[in-house]
């Protein structure tokens, strides 16, 4: 039972939703589908208002290297190609709009196919073509991923079942419906990336999870293994996986592959399975909606769903809520309109209804937030720096190594918004840059 420094172990809050199969969200009457989903540049829009297009129609394409194209969720006209507001991002973002025509209609590219001659290149492309990024929360280009430089060759991959957020259960319940395919997708990468073994990552309070993966695996090149792990947040952050599994840590600034591991979250290893099998591109994803919802639930949706529409699915609002946060409780985004759509980076959405929060007090040095930050940071020291605009000083204290996980404030007696006081130190820094 290997772990990492640092992390807390904060309330699961797991039970009303693990035990839900997955469902098929309803079709949406109207998708909005931002250009921009992923780490990079946004694609460019090559349809145009008015045009008729199916589930799976491409409608942007990649706007560099690190991008993806973008396809369309569902079938029907295009409405709208203008500026929206984005879930994630501060600044309206190119969006198309597509109004659905009732038929779920999909494109005749996607079927089934023989895979058996598919070289490393061509798998690789297919990824990109798929529009498949890291559906772990970082979103990061697959395709880019899958392609590390021939001097720094992966020994071990990394496929991360952990979920460790609270309130959070669908991975796990893909894990549980899907192990199969989740495994053969895991073959698709390693049979690129040519790894020495395959470990699957599952967190110990998943036990039904454990077994069931351990039952799909079958005979395959090189060694494939479920390894149960310590429960404790932020166990599915990359270097404290990689921390926890190999004992090794990844440098300051450095990539997994800087220590010959690569790691892909279980819902990334089942959209390459169907992008390769069945040439399907990334349309759809599934998602846990928790909270102060009547009927909380594990859904399979379609990319560019308003937030309203699945709450609705789910019963509606309990009462009238205070906070809906795309993401889990430690990581995700708060919203400020209920409109706004779910993105390929989205894990969850989570209704609150009681958002008090605590004023802020004079920081008493305690030494919590240095105790429980798993990137070994001083966040308490760099804070100072921040609030003094200090910000050289707060980047040679290593501030751009935060992964934002939260654990900082979480313990932080005196209610400081580190998190928020270290995005803004980033930000300042990477403008300076």
């Amino acid at each position: 039972m290997f772990s990492f420094h640092g992390g807390i172990h904060p309330p699961e809050n797991k039970l009303t939703t693990r035990t839900k199969r997955i469902e098929n969200a309803p079709i949406p009457h109207r998708v909005f589908i931002p250009f921009s989903q992923h780490t990079g540049i946004p694609s460019k829009p090559i349809v145009k208002v008015g045009d008729l297009v199916k589930v799976g129609t491409k409608i942007g394409d990649a706007g560099g290297r690190v991008s993806v194209p973008t396809h369309a969720t569902i079938s029907g006209k295009v409405t709208e190609i203008k500026e929206y507001p984005h879930p994630a991002l501060k600044e309206r973002t190119l969006t198309c709009v597509i109004e659905s025509d009732g038929q779920d209609i999909w494109d005749e590219q996607i079927k089934r196919r023989n895979i058996q001659d598919f070289d490393q290149q061509t798998l690789i492309n297919i990824i990109a073509e798929a529009g498949i990024v890291g559906l772990g929360g970082a979103a990061f280009p697959t395709h880019i991923k899958l392609s590390p430089p021939k001097e720094k060759p992966i020994e071990t991959l990394i496929v991360n079942g952990c979920e460790c957020e609270p309130y959070l259960t669908a991975d796990h319940r893909l894990m549980l419906e899907y192990s199969t395919e989740i495994i053969e997708g895991a073959k698709l990468i390693a049979k690129i990336i040519n790894p020495k073994r395959i470990v699957i990552v599952i967190e110990d309070n998943k036990s039904d999870a454990i077994a069931k993966m351990r039952e799909a695996i079958t005979d395959f090149l090189i060694p494939i293994t479920v390894l149960p792990i310590k429960t404790r947040y932020p166990q599915g952050a990359e270097k404290q996986l990689i921390k926890a599994v190999l004992g090794v840590e990844v440098p300051s600034g450095g990539l997994p592959m800087d220590v010959k591991t690569l790691v892909q979250n279980v819902q990334t290893c089942y959209a390459v399975y169907e992008a390769v099998n069945f040439n399907k591109p990334l349309v759809e994803k599934v998602i846990t909606v928790s909270g102060e919802v009547k009927e909380p639930k594990n859904l399979k949706v379609r990319i560019g769903t308003p937030i309203i529409d699945l709450i609705n699915f789910c019963g509606g609002y309990l009462t009238q809520p205070a906070k809906v946060i795309l993401g889990g409780p430690m990581m995700g985004l708060a919203q400020y309109d209920d409109e706004l759509p779910i993105i390929k980076g989205t894990s969850g959405i989570l209704v609150f209804t009681d958002s008090k929060i605590e004023d802020e007090s004079a920081c008493i040095r305690c030494g919590r937030c240095i105790k429980v930050c798993p990137m070994n940071l001083m966040p308490c020291e760099i804070n100072s720096f921040v609030r003094l605009k200090k910000f050289d000083k707060a980047k040679s204290y290593n501030v751009l190594d935060c992964i934002e996980c939260g654990c900082c404030a979480y313990v932080c007696p005196a209610n400081i918004r580190l998190v928020h006081a270290f995005k803004f130190a980033k930000n300042e820094i990477w403008a300076k840059q």
